[in-house]
């Protein structure tokens, strides 16, 4: 946490400057309060990065309206009805919403919109201490009705109010304490970890596409694990991911298998430092499969003669649980297919230790992973959770080889795109045929004497095409 005079300096050049500075100007000249709220205020302290800009103002939407106008290089009012105008200032989009006051049914999340008529009214409804903090514009007073300040030099996370009340009103506060547990690197109070797990059925009035949403956010912080964990220790993953809970196996007196759950979160942990070493951004389809990789193991579990543990096929079982979890999640198809893909190829390279892979063999795990290579090298590196560094040290550098060898057969192959050395055009006229299943089968066939044989070039391929057609069709070559 940066120091309190670093943060209000912060904050200082922050309502000074750009668009806040602007809105501030307005709001006042047209006589309605302004305040910077929540996660901006909250990040200024905290020294991280400040990127989304909410208000908050004792102004209703049309008169938010009609102040943001003027200086709006744009504006909607998408969320008017709940009180939230958005706008673009300066080049920054900006949301603005009237205080609020709202009440709850207890049956939906859908509050009953009731707008509010003080800051500090507004800001002990929110849903933690640490996001309940304002800045208020333009004489830059900062109001701490709910002791957020303490909280955040404590780095604990803890409801305005209390925590049965805060959940009980809107339960979805509960995967966002899971959330910012591991966003913010914060721990939750004892007595926020007893509601979540009293109210933990009380997920199941909240949308899945807000669980959804709130579940991606967690997965695509710096280090996920600890809102994993709160998430499975509260009983919250029973209900909305319970596949993790499940792989908490029971460990036979002779440990011979590993704790599935405590590998699985160790596979996530390496993958995220793998995937920032390799440079790339955070990975949401191979966070998924890290964490899903393994959740075909419970069903697959069998204790084989001498009491050793097995799970055979559980790729492939594990693959189908995914794809059928993340439906149930409504992820987008493309996200589904990668990932269960990414599930049933995690063990392929394991063959590879056991004698050395024929070209053919190299090409075929390329072609089989597809646009997905990368993120299967780093999903299969990051399986490797063993405490024996020998064997550490061989896996690494087995894949190591592998790599390298990829790299030198896609440089003299063009590997990257495996393509047979004919098209479905050229099929089509050499054999005299239409489009149709048999073009499919004279394709398939070429594309495996490709990954077999390496490029073979246009005429050759056209004589084995031939060939092949004869032979499938009980005919002599002509």
């Amino acid at each position: 946490m940066d120091s309190v005079a670093t943060a209000i300096q912060r904050l200082d050049s922050l309502a000074t400057t750009g668009p806040v500075s602007r809105l501030a100007s307005a709001f006042s000249a047209a006589g309605f309060e302004l305040a910077l709220v929540g996660g901006p205020v909250r990040d200024a302290f905290l020294g991280r990065p400040i990127s989304d800009l909410d208000f908050t103002t004792n102004a209703l939407p049309d008169d938010i309206l009609r102040v943001v106008k003027p200086i709006a290089d744009t504006h909607w009012d998408i969320g008017r009805d709940f009180g939230t105008i958005g706008a673009v200032v300066s080049g920054e989009t900006v949301e603005i919403t009237t205080y609020r006051a709202d009440s709850y049914d207890g049956e939906t999340r859908k509050p009953t919109v009731e707008f509010g008529d003080s800051l500090e009214g507004d800001l002990v409804r929110r849903d933690f201490s640490v996001n309940a903090m304002a800045l208020r514009l333009p004489d830059r007073v900062l109001v701490d009705p709910s002791g957020g300040m303490e909280d955040l030099i404590a780095h604990i996370l803890r409801t305005p109010s209390a925590p049965e009340v805060s959940f009980g009103e809107d339960p979805l506060r509960m995967l966002r304490a899971a959330r910012f547990t591991s966003q913010l690197d914060f721990t939750a109070t004892a007595e926020t970890i007893s509601a979540m797990t009293a109210l933990a059925d009380r997920i199941s009035i909240v949308s899945v596409e807000r669980v959804t949403a709130e579940l991606t956010k967690l997965l695509l912080t710096d280090s996920p694990r600890a809102g994993i964990r709160l998430l499975v220790d509260t009983g919250l993953a029973e209900l909305v991911l319970p596949e993790i809970p499940a792989l908490r196996l029971e460990i036979d007196e002779h440990a011979h298998h590993k704790d599935v759950y405590e590998h699985s979160l160790t596979v996530l942990d390496q993958a995220i430092e793998l995937e920032k070493s390799r440079g790339h951004s955070p990975d949401l389809v191979l966070r998924l499969a890290a964490l899903l990789h393994d959740i075909g193991k419970p069903a697959t579990k069998r204790v084989e003669p001498g009491g050793v543990v097995s799970f055979y096929h559980h790729d492939v079982v594990g693959s189908k649980l995914a794809a059928r979890r993340l439906k149930a999640l409504r992820f987008d198809k493309d996200t589904i297919l990668a990932v269960s893909r990414l599930i049933e190829l995690h063990l392929r390279f394991f063959g590879y230790t056991e004698g050395a892979w024929t070209d053919s063999a190299v090409r075929r795990y390329v072609r089989d992973a597809g646009p997905l290579l990368e993120r299967l090298h780093i999903l299969t590196r990051a399986d490797v959770t063993t405490r024996n560094q020998r064997k550490a040290d061989r896996l690494g550098f087995a894949y190591d080889d592998l790599e390298t060898r990829i790299a030198e057969i896609a440089e003299a192959e063009g590997l990257a795109a495996v393509r047979p050395d004919l098209d479905g055009e050229a099929i089509m006229r050499i054999l005299g045929i239409k489009p149709g299943r048999d073009v499919g089968e004279a394709y398939r066939y070429l594309l495996d004497v490709r990954l077999d044989e390496g490029p073979l070039g246009a005429e050759v391929a056209e004589e084995r095409l031939r060939a092949w057609w004869a032979a499938r069709c009980g005919q002599p070559e002509g």
